[in-house]
């Protein structure tokens, strides 16, 4: 338990953080999905318009800090790369 108050108002901090970072988080997860259920139905104008969404909130979520940028640049890629091959 903290005892200083600078220490009660540091677990306040991360406890509000840690909300405001979940909500961001399941954010990200929705986009991504959404990208995922438009290659899954074969639809490649869909996944497409849905990759486009997508980049951008993953893109804040690294600026935020969410996310890692080689973790988001890695999803990114992989994601257009089967976006890419829905067409061929």
């Amino acid at each position: 338990m903290a005892n200083t108050s600078s220490a009660k108002k540091a677990t306040r901090k991360i406890e509000a953080r840690t909300e405001i970072n979940g909500a961001r988080r399941s954010r990200v997860r929705t986009f991504v999905r959404k990208v995922e259920e438009a290659l899954a139905s074969g639809d490649k104008t869909a996944a497409a318009a849905a990759l486009t969404a997508a980049e951008p909130e993953l893109m804040r979520a690294v600026s935020k800090g969410v996310m890692h940028k080689n973790t988001v640049a890695r999803k990114v890629s992989r994601l257009a790369s089967r976006v890419r091959a829905l067409g061929a």
